[in-house]
């Protein structure tokens, strides 16, 4: 065995003592094992014996030579070569008889061919992607921002992060596309960029915070007939019927530089991940998921979304363990969003306001004090939207206006969607000194303004 330079390798294994240094070589013995025949025979006599050693040598080494010809004319009838490696170290070739077809080079060329066009198959996903990627979007969200410096004075700042997102659907009026919530949350604007380069500004349709899934939308009449004529809708798979080892496809905006591939295999199936309190099963894959491939395509070899890239395991001592919301159990979540009405963020001056105060009820906390996840009431102010509702401290708010709130975060964030004066339904549960009860309040929603 040689290195780049062409410069022997040698190997040692402790082989009956012996140091063992070249698979094409005999053992070295050391020197001072071997005693010199000229210490103990006369020169004379050692020059006679090696002449015949010579002559013997010379004989005997022509019936070798001869032995060696006929050894390999034979087995070049009989049969080729295979390489074997030994303990891992170097490699020897060992001659072994094998039945030839009769046109051996047509056949060697036909089996050469076929294994190559194999590899080349399973490696080549071109034909997938092309047929997928018009259906994946890039997603640009920019907010504002609130941050506390060294000296602790609050303030707010413009932020710009990126995502990706799947074209699910489209109705008279609307493209409708899915992301993951949290490439969505907190926007001013969303803005799309379609496969053809163009963009459209997008408006949140619903939310999910607990499995991590929204809709977007964009009015048809904001895209052209050209780029309308480049997209299309995805087709949707059946993740229930994965299985670990068969091949992945990750289509997403990686870091924001625009839509990207990335190949792999589905490493394990229902792996239950918690992410900011979200405890979700999820399908694990080893295609490179990066950040801006959240709400992204995971595709098989039909190119049918399986899963919606929502995360990756990320440290130094982990690599190729990315993670997917399996496309059957998004598809319900997916049918419920796509069906609420469209909404933009309130105007300056229209926030809505509900007048409460509020503790989060993670899922350790829930299942340490055996009460429901939600936010936990811990007061309702007087003269607002809440106490006129009949909300009352020690209620644990759930769901509002369809959506499940799980977080203070998300009910502020979900109240900049609705002016004041609108009425929605808060779903709240209620202890009875038994058990939890849900109750449904019908909330016309106060003026945020009036409350400062």
């Amino acid at each position: 065995m040689y290195d780049e330079n062409n410069n022997n390798l040698n190997y040692s294994s402790n082989i009956g003592g012996a140091p063992y240094n070249n698979p094409y070589s005999s053992y070295e013995i050391p020197k001072n094992n071997v005693t010199s025949p000229m210490n103990s025979k006369k020169p004379q006599g050692f020059i006679k014996k090696a002449m015949t050693f010579m002559i013997l040598g010379l004989i005997f080494g022509g019936f070798g030579a001869l032995g060696f010809f006929a050894v390999n004319l034979v087995t070049a009838e009989l049969g080729g070569k295979e390489t074997w490696t030994i303990q891992g170290s170097a490699t020897v070739d060992a001659v072994l008889p094998v039945t030839l077809p009769e046109n051996e080079e047509n056949a060697q060329e036909t089996d050469t061919a076929e294994n190559s066009g194999t590899a080349v198959q399973a490696l080549d996903v071109t034909n997938v992607v092309t047929e997928a990627m018009p259906s994946v979007v890039s997603i640009i969200n920019q907010s504002t921002q609130t941050a506390t410096n060294f000296f602790g004075q609050t303030g707010t700042y413009e932020s710009e992060t990126s995502g990706s997102g799947i074209i699910v659907g489209k109705s008279d009026s609307e493209l409708l596309i899915v992301t993951n919530n949290h490439v969505a949350d907190d926007a001013n604007t969303l803005s799309i960029q379609f496969i053809d380069g163009t963009t459209a500004e997008a408006k949140l349709k619903g939310a999910d915070s607990e499995i991590d899934l929204a809709i977007v939308a964009i009015p048809l009449e904001e895209i052209s007939e050209d780029t309308l004529a480049e997209i299309k809708v995805a087709v949707l798979g059946d993740s229930s019927s994965l299985k670990v080892g068969e091949p992945a496809i990750a289509i997403g905006n990686a870091l924001g530089y625009g839509q990207s591939v990335t190949t792999g295999v589905i490493s394990a199936l229902d792996r239950e991940i918690t992410i900011d309190n979200n405890t979700n099963i999820l399908i694990q894959t080893d295609a490179a998921i990066n950040p801006g491939n959240s709400g992204g395509a995971l595709l098989n070899m039909n190119g049918e979304v399986i899963g919606i890239n929502a995360a990756k395991f990320s440290s130094s001592m982990v690599e190729g363990m990315g993670y997917a919301i399996p496309i059957s159990e998004a598809k319900p979540i997916i049918d419920d969003l796509i069906n609420r009405q469209t909404r933009e963020k309130a105007g300056i001056g229209e926030e809505s306001y509900l007048g409460i105060s509020g503790v989060d009820v993670t899922e350790e906390v829930a299942q340490t004090y055996a009460m429901p996840i939600g936010i936990y009431v811990a007061q309702a102010l007087d003269g607002t939207a809440a106490k006129e509702a009949g909300i009352q401290k020690g209620d644990i708010i759930t769901e509002f206006d369809g959506q499940k709130i799980r977080t203070m975060a998300e009910l502020q964030e979900t109240l900049s969607y609705y002016s004041a004066g609108t009425t929605i339904d808060i779903v709240i549960k209620r202890f009875n000194g038994e058990e939890y009860e849900e109750k449904t309040l019908s909330v016309a929603l106060g003026s945020k303004a009036v409350q400062q």
